[in-house]
């Protein structure tokens, strides 16, 4: 069984930087990041593939938000700029058993067999 340990959330300032990291415990493929606000659904925020390195984002955080990883170590790292109020949320990391074939975005949640237990990510204005 995979584990993901996510660090990294906490208070920032509108217009300002975290970075989130996701450590895995086992073998993963592609990963990514979700965030859920109160009361909304959980939603995609970025993605990595592990074989060809492509990176996927929601619209909202594009050119704002930075997914990278590192396949040695097994962790996924999310920079976040030029942070919003509307960026507060929890933040998932997570990870996919196999490959994305056939009916795999990256962005869906159904992609992802492996989920961290979310860290807070505050925004003030």
């Amino acid at each position: 069984q995979v584990q993901l340990v996510e660090s990294g959330g906490g208070l920032a300032q509108a217009g300002g930087s975290l970075r989130l990291s996701c450590a895995a415990s086992g073998r993963t493929y592609n990963m990514g990041w979700f965030r859920q606000a109160p009361g909304n659904e959980r939603e995609f925020v970025a993605a990595i593939a592990w074989s060809s390195g492509s990176r996927y984002y929601a619209d909202s955080v594009r050119s704002r938000f930075s997914v990278s990883r590192d396949n040695a170590k097994n962790t996924v790292t999310l920079q976040m700029n030029s942070l919003k109020p509307e960026d507060t949320a929890v933040y998932y990391c997570a990870a996919m058993r196999g490959p994305c074939y056939y009916g795999c975005t990256y962005s869906k949640i159904d992609d992802y067999s492996y989920w961290g237990q979310g860290t807070q990510v505050t925004v003030s204005s």
